[in-house]
């Protein structure tokens, strides 16, 4: 009980304390587009540093595998599962440049939180209106060719089965097919383990983390290409048993 209480008043202090600071990037973005760049870069950062204390409260043991097998020097999509809320936790403070994630609709509205979202980058998805859904893409392809990368979880949902994986939306590919960048594997495994799994305590845990090959669709063969959801989902999925006994 008390990791949850000390995770919990630490969010809650952080993004009490986080409002000036919000207001300063805000300013300071508008003086130009390098200055918007650094705001936002600024932005990842001191979230991805909350993140981090997130995790150490909670006392996750995390071991990372193919980290090297994420470009540097390019915007990509990360493609990942989705098991539980530490997922992001967990993975966004580790990417090297500016990343938003595809996030509900529903927590944009949440203060504080919903504007450092904003600033992160993040777009939000209405499940709800197949049109604002679509602008959402098209907006996450013009980010990704102007160096942002993308990181969405292609279940649409939290795993909440014994399954491996739940079936990927062809539609969330979209985004590299369109801009031509890499897709990124993010592979997790035990991060139900953490919380939601025995809500609503947190337990200590060994997390693993492995990213796959870098995925360039015009390198893939045509058949591949048609069903890009099944073929990373496949990819995912042989990292994700493959690790659950790590």
């Amino acid at each position: 009980m008390i990791r949850i209480i000390l995770a919990l008043l630490f969010v809650i202090l952080f993004l009490i304390v986080s409002i000036p600071i919000q207001l300063i990037l805000l300013i300071y973005s508008k003086f130009g587009e390098q200055q918007e760049d650094a705001a936002r870069t600024a932005s990842l950062r001191i979230v991805g540093w909350a993140f981090n204390v997130v995790k150490f409260i909670s006392g996750i043991k995390l071991t990372v595998i193919g980290e090297e097998n994420v470009p540097r020097d390019e915007a990509v999509l990360y493609v990942g599962n989705h098991r539980s809320i530490f997922d992001i936790v967990l993975t966004y403070p580790r990417v090297p440049h500016r990343t938003g994630f595809i996030a509900k609709q529903e927590t944009k509205k949440i203060p504080v939180l919903g504007t450092w979202m904003v600033y992160m980058d993040c777009l939000f998805l209405d499940r709800k209106d197949i049109r604002k859904g679509l602008e959402m893409v098209l907006n996450a392809i013009e980010k990704v060719k102007k160096g942002v990368s993308i990181a969405i979880y292609p279940e649409g949902t939290r795993n909440k089965t014994d399954a491996p994986l739940l079936d990927f939306h062809k539609g969330s590919f979209k985004i590299a097919q369109k801009s031509g960048c890499a897709i990124v594997p993010v592979v997790m495994n035990h991060t139900r383990d953490i919380l939601e799994a025995h809500m609503p305590f947190i337990h200590a845990t060994k997390v693993v983390l492995e990213y796959g090959k870098p995925i360039y669709m015009k390198d893939l063969p045509k058949e591949d290409q048609k069903n890009i959801d099944t073929y990373v989902k496949n990819i995912i999925e042989e990292i994700y048993l493959r690790n659950e006994t790590l």
